[in-house]
C-alpha cells in the first residue's frame, strides 16, 4: 500500500506579480477557484495571502479573507484552509537615520497581524519564527511577539503551521514548545532557497529535520527551481510536501506554469514515481490532529 503524503498548494504569496506570470490569482474570486482547482488536483491545503483587488498589492484586510474564505467554504469543498500571518513583519530604514521606516515597510503590532485569525478561525495559519534580512528589508519576528501571536492562535481554535528559514527558529520553538504555547503535535514547515536563509540542498533538510522534536510532523519546500527537488528530498526524508505559485511560476526551465493545479499535478507525479499517493484533507486532518469539522 503507498504512503500517504500531504501536498500543500501556496497560491499567490505576497511577491510574485501580474507582470511576472499573468495568470496569478489576484481576487477573492480568483484565489478561491484557484484553491478549489488545486484540491482537485490533489493538494489537501491551500496556503493563503490575499491581495487588494484594485492595487494587486498584499493586504491585511479582513474583509478580502472573509470573502475569499466564504467562498471556499460555500463550495462545499473540504480543503483545508492555511491563511498567513506574515503580513506586518517587516521593517525597511530609512538611509539617514535608521530608526525610522521608510517605504516598504509594514510592520505592525503582533495581535494585528493575528487579527483575520482570532475573527474566522481557519484549519491552519503560518507562523513565522525568522528574524532575517529580506532583500533591503528586514523580517522582524521578535520571541515577545511571536509568543503574543502564538497565544492568540491557540486560543481560536487554529493550528499553527511553525514557518522555519534556519536552525535557529526551530530552536525557539522548541522552547515556546516546552513551555507548552505550541500544544499538540507540532507542525514544522522547512523553508529553503530563501536568500540568506536555508540553503536548498539534502544536508540542510537532513540536518533541520535532525532538530526537530520526536514528534512533530514537517513540510519542506524550495524556491524557484530548487521547487521540486526539495519536494523529493522532503518526501525521501519523511516529511510532507508544498508547492504553488508563492513559491515558484514555473513548470520546467523557462516556461511559466498553466496555474497552481499544475503544479500539484506535478507534484502527485513525483510522488507516485517515489511510491506515495496523495493524502486526503481527511486524512490530512488526522495526521496533522486537527480537530474535526
Amino acid at each position: 500500500m503507498a504512503t500517504k503524503t500531504i501536498i500543500s498548494c501556496a497560491l499567490v504569496g505576497n511577491h510574485v506579480t501580474r507582470a511576472q506570470h499573468p495568470k496569478l490569482p489576484i481576487t477573492p474570486k480568483e484565489i478561491c477557484e484557484a484553491a478549489l482547482d488545486a484540491r482537485k488536483a490533489g493538494a489537501a491545503i491551500v496556503h493563503i495571502h490575499v491581495r487588494d483587488p484594485e492595487t494587486q498589492k498584499p493586504t491585511m484586510k479582513l474583509e478580502v479573507y472573509k470573502e475569499v474564505m466564504d467562498r471556499i467554504k460555500d463550495s462545499g469543498s473540504d480543503v483545508l484552509i492555511n491563511f498567513t500571518t506574515g503580513e506586518g513583519g517587516r521593517f525597511m530604514p530609512s538611509e539617514d537615520e535608521p530608526r525610522v521606516a521608510a517605504e516598504g515597510t509594514n510592520l505592525v503590532h503582533p495581535l494585528l497581524r493575528v487579527a483575520h485569525i482570532v475573527e474566522l478561525k481557519p484549519d491552519l495559519c503560518s507562523l513565522d519564527f525568522n528574524t532575517m534580512n529580506s532583500g533591503g528589508q528586514v523580517v522582524i519576528n521578535t520571541p515577545g511577539n511571536v509568543r503574543k501571536m502564538a497565544a492568540a492562535i491557540v486560543a481560536a481554535g487554529t493550528k499553527p503551521e511553525i514557518e522555519v528559514f534556519d536552525s535557529g527558529d526551530i530552536h525557539m520553538a522548541n522552547d515556546m514548545i516546552a513551555e507548552g504555547l505550541l500544544p499538540g503535535k507540532p507542525f514544522f514547515q522547512i523553508v529553503t532557497g530563501v536568500k540568506y536563509g536555508c540553503s536548498p540542498t539534502v544536508d540542510t533538510v537532513s540536518y533541520m529535520r535532525s532538530i526537530l522534536p520526536q514528534n512533530a510532523i514537517w513540510s519542506a519546500f524550495g524556491i524557484s527551481r530548487h521547487e521540486f527537488p526539495i519536494l523529493a528530498t522532503a518526501f525521501l526524508l519523511g516529511g510532507q510536501v508544498r508547492v504553488g505559485m508563492e513559491d515558484n511560476i514555473y513548470i520546467r526551465r523557462g516556461q511559466l506554469v498553466r496555474d497552481n493545479a499544475e503544479l500539484v499535478e506535478k507534484a502527485v507525479n513525483v510522488l507516485d514515481l517515489l511510491g506515495s499517493e496523495p493524502a486526503t484533507p481527511a486524512e490530512a486532518r488526522v495526521m496533522l490532529d486537527l480537530p474535526q469539522r
